[in-house]
């Protein structure tokens, strides 16, 4: 395992250089009004899923690779991925004239597969313990260049901050921002940027009842293993552990997490497809089905819906059966 800097929180003068970094990568996407019907929380929509990957993995991509130094470059870059990040390093990459390999978890939807390898990435499937292993050691057998940890990596996180800083912008007076945890790049980076600006918000994560080490780490003030993980089609987040470096990340700026059932992350892609007309994944819903739950307070709250990469067929799957919402809308 090659050496590593240690873990320092994001500065606010990154997060800004950032985003000039990358603003003719990504977009600067909307933030909707969630209008559920209900009496329940005031929830807004931080619609990542409509970035040009459709995931918010852009951001932090983008920045990565913009920041490599040349003989960097000259090696090419790899990366492991269930989808998301794959895409988001591959359209870097790609943009700068670099090759790309992408370790994929063999489980990944054939969607994210095709999409990684139309933007030129070269593909090696592995199994997700050994992805889970490799994104810890930051090696794979017969994978050579220079490695972009898709969560782990400071330039990544400060590309993601770039979220927070749009939320606060578009919607200043939020009580609550809630986000997928899977390795825990995306709310570490809107935290730094919050915490900063507006340190009064509450930084919430969201993740499946099927993979939630975050909530488990937070519950004993230490980053733990999920021992009952199962694999579901909430495949863009939830892992099987919290990475040390990353409970560095997030201790002392993510004030906890949400954890939801299935069937709530389904009714969540249900009601954002019925009411804002956008497709979720199933990561991309797992914050919608927090704030829906009424854990994260009476809001406004930001959901950051993190992505939209699913087939069109298992979303319809997903959804169609569902006849009455779990939540009381």
């Amino acid at each position: 395992m090659p050496t590593l800097s240690p873990v320092r929180q994001v500065s606010l003068e990154e997060i800004y250089a950032a985003r000039e970094r990358i603003r003719g990568v990504v977009l600067r996407t909307p933030l909707v009004r969630l209008l559920h019907g209900a009496k329940g929380p005031e929830i807004w929509l931080k619609l990542e899923n409509l970035q040009p990957i459709n995931a918010f993995k852009l951001r932090g991509a983008a920045n990565a690779v913009a920041m490599l130094a040349p003989e960097e470059r000259a090696r090419g870059v790899w990366t492991i991925s269930a989808g998301n990040a794959g895409q988001g390093v591959a359209y870097a990459a790609r943009s700068a004239g670099i090759p790309c390999t992408v370790v994929v978890i063999e489980t990944a939807p054939e969607t994210k597969i095709e999409r990684m390898r139309d933007l030129g990435a070269h593909l090696v499937k592995a199994p997700f313990d050994a992805c889970w292993q490799a994104m810890d050691d930051r090696s794979f057998p017969g994978v050579e260049g220079t490695f972009i940890h898709p969560f782990d990596d400071h330039d990544f996180i400060a590309g993601n901050a770039t979220v927070g800083l749009e939320i606060l912008e578009d919607l200043p007076g939020a009580k609550a921002v809630v986000a997928a945890i899977g390795g825990g790049g995306l709310i570490s980076g809107i935290g730094s940027a919050l915490r900063a600006l507006a340190p009064e918000i509450r930084i919430l994560g969201a993740e499946p009842e099927t993979a939630a080490p975050g909530a488990a780490s937070f519950a004993a003030d230490s980053p733990q293993v999920f021992e009952r993980w199962q694999a579901s089609f909430v495949d863009g987040a939830g892992g099987k552990s919290i990475f040390p470096r990353m409970w560095e990340r997030m201790h002392g700026i993510v004030d906890g997490s949400i954890v939801v059932s299935l069937d709530e992350v389904r009714s969540a892609m249900r009601i954002v497809a019925e009411k804002t007309r956008v497709i979720a994944e199933g990561a991309g819903a797992l914050a919608v089905a927090a704030a829906l739950s009424g854990k994260a307070g009476d809001g406004p709250i930001v959901a950051v819906v993190s992505g939209g990469n699913i087939d069109l067929k298992k979303f319809a799957e997903l959804v169609v059966p569902i006849q009455h919402s779990t939540f009381n809308i």
